[in-house]
């Protein structure tokens, strides 16, 4: 069977990086094609994953659409040239459109109910839609819940062992006592109108102040205040950084998530809320959503709470595990055909069951 895996962020690396690797072990051909996104291509090669790059970065809702009509029609020169069985991505505009053109089996696997253009774009032509069994959404008889998360494709302990040796490299200790703190650019077209923090240079303030060492990650520029709390962390090496903080403070929804499920807690501030954040919360008290009115001095709050509090956060990530499955089992099955929806290519609008894993 040959495999089109698309790959238009730096975490689709990380989702789809073992189930690569297990389908190529398995005998399949697997190809896999990008757009310059953040660090995705960095990650690519780090991992030592074969790959083109179809397209280059964007910026601005008008550049990206450009940018995806570029990626789409090379990526069908692709496809007509090498006739996949099966495309694959997250999301899934282009892969979805470009197996109908050829009659070629489309996974697509999602989880943030908020991206309505994509799913308006991607779903109807899609075959199969995979969601986590917290998405808050119904897609019809395409869509297949499993019990886990992105995350858990990538950081379930089957599949990942945290490395101190990250920590050591910016001069701390496993055992010192810091803060991840996340900002995001707002660049994406489902962050339109969303914000995070009020003032960044107050939560670094108030994190200090509760005796922790702040750690920033950013995607945007800092202001020359910031600057000097910027961690250089190579991108493969985050996740390490993440499972040794005492606390992740920030403004992304996956990396809180990430933490999560490593057992780090989350304070995920962001007028944006999906069903995993949500679950994480309301279920296993593993990340905290602040959202609405006074959402960053409420979070800042929660952050020092934690701080100064003796929660037991490894028996609450064994609790989720022990509830979720590894998400690259279900990504390989659902890819290999093994678990499919039981009629595709129903319409999204009247369709009214799913299938659950």
């Amino acid at each position: 069977m040959r495999v089109f895996v698309t790959i238009q962020h730096p975490a689709h690396v990380h989702f789809f990086r073992h189930a690569i690797d297990e389908l190529e072990r398995a005998g399949h051909d697997v190809d896999v094609f990008a757009r310059e996104k953040e660090m995705a291509v960095e990650l690519l090669e780090r991992f030592d994953i074969d790959h083109e790059v179809l397209a280059g970065s964007a910026s601005g809702l008008s550049e990206l659409a450009r940018t995806q009509a570029t990626y789409e029609a090379r990526l069908l020169r692709r496809a007509l040239e090498r006739r996949p069985d099966v495309i694959t991505a997250i999301g899934g505009v282009a892969a979805a459109h470009v197996a109908t053109a050829i009659r070629a089996r489309s996974v697509v696997f999602y989880d943030t109910e908020h991206a309505d253009l994509i799913q308006n774009l991607a779903f109807p032509f899609a075959d199969a839609v995979y969601t986590p069994d917290c998405y808050q959404r119904g897609v019809g008889p395409k869509q297949v819940k499993y019990a886990g998360y992105h995350e858990l494709a990538y950081l379930h302990p089957d599949r990942f062992t945290p490395d101190p040796d990250v920590v050591r490299d910016l001069g701390l200790s496993p055992d010192d006592r810091f803060v991840v703190l996340r900002l995001v650019d707002w660049g994406a077209s489902h962050d339109v109108g969303h914000a995070g923090f009020d003032d960044a240079s107050e939560a670094v303030a108030r994190l200090e102040d509760a005796g922790a060492e702040v750690l920033i990650t950013s995607e945007a520029e800092l202001p020359p205040d910031l600057e000097e709390y910027r961690a250089t962390v190579a991108p493969h090496r985050m996740h390490d950084l993440l499972s040794y903080a005492d606390l992740f403070v920030g403004e992304g929804a996956t990396m809180a998530a990430e933490s999560a499920v490593l057992g780090t807690p989350a304070v995920y501030v962001n007028s944006l809320s999906m069903g995993y954040t949500d679950e994480l919360d309301e279920r296993y008290d593993l990340l905290f959503n602040f959202q609405g009115d006074r959402r960053h001095a409420r979070a800042l709050s929660k952050s020092v709470e934690i701080l100064d509090g003796d929660d037991d956060w490894a028996a609450r990530r064994e609790r989720l595990l022990a509830d979720k499955v590894d998400t690259t089992d279900v990504v390989v099955r659902a890819i290999e055909g093994r678990e499919r929806p039981a009629r595709p290519r129903d319409s999204v609008a009247t369709a009214k069951t799913n299938t659950e894993i």
